[in-house]
């Protein structure tokens, strides 16, 4: 009987430990588990860095960079508008964007004004040819008075073929200033991109570009070498 009760009591002990044993082990996950929860419920402040509100790489490296889309964007909406914006000898690229453009604009206006004048003479030309009593009439009085005097009034009389031959002229001038005024537009908004791209190039004193005469040992031959260095 006293062995069956010491067997029953190192039994229960047993079990006691293994229970306790079991409990710390789900207390010690429930602890882990609520560290963890309050850990991931922490809010990680934000760095607020001017810096990063740039979305052009370039500029986040330079502040000195410019954004070539917008200084090609700004350039397409007013001319010059993109070199002020890149801040590289603006005020004397602005003044030659808006010269090429004013000749261009002006070499336009004044071939179609002609183009206009020559095309109406060689409408009353050939209705005059047509019945010449509308010499008097208003439509020819409304002929430009140049025109009047050298293809109506002249020693020949009425010349409207030398005045189709002048219409097409001016026709052709038209097209042509056309082409030249939407290319120095274009060459306007290249300028600005190129130049913005260029914002970011390194030219100062600490490079230096020099050119020394040179021998190859392997082939033997002279030469000349060309050596950047970056100081």
């Amino acid at each position: 009987m006293h062995v069956v009760t010491k067997l029953f009591l190192s039994a229960l002990l047993c079990t006691l430990l293994h229970v306790g044993a079991v409990h710390a082990q789900t207390v010690d996950t429930t602890v882990a588990r609520q560290i963890m929860a309050a850990k991931d419920s922490v809010v990680k402040p934000t760095i607020k860095n001017p810096a990063f509100r740039e979305t052009d790489s370039a500029k986040l490296r330079d502040p000195n960079a410019r954004i070539p889309r917008v200084a090609a964007i700004r350039s397409a909406i007013l001319p010059g508008w993109g070199q002020i914006y890149n801040k590289k000898l603006w005020y004397v690229k602005v003044p030659v964007i808006y010269a090429a453009l004013g000749i261009t604009g002006g070499i336009f206006v004044n071939n179609i004004t002609w183009y206009n004048r020559t095309k109406y003479a060689y409408r009353v030309a050939i209705n005059i040819q047509k019945d010449p009593n509308n010499v008097d009439s208003v439509a020819y009085n409304k002929v430009y008075e140049s025109l009047r005097r050298v293809f109506f009034e002249g020693s020949q009389g009425i010349q409207p073929e030398y005045l189709r031959t002048n219409r097409d002229y001016f026709r052709k001038n038209v097209d042509y200033a056309a082409i030249y005024f939407i290319i120095a537009w274009g060459l306007n908004v290249v300028e600005a991109a190129v130049g913005a791209h260029l914002s970011s190039f390194d030219v100062s004193p600490d490079l230096t570009f020099k050119i020394h005469p040179g021998y190859s040992e392997m082939a033997q031959t002279a030469g000349v070498s060309l050596i950047l260095k970056v100081k």
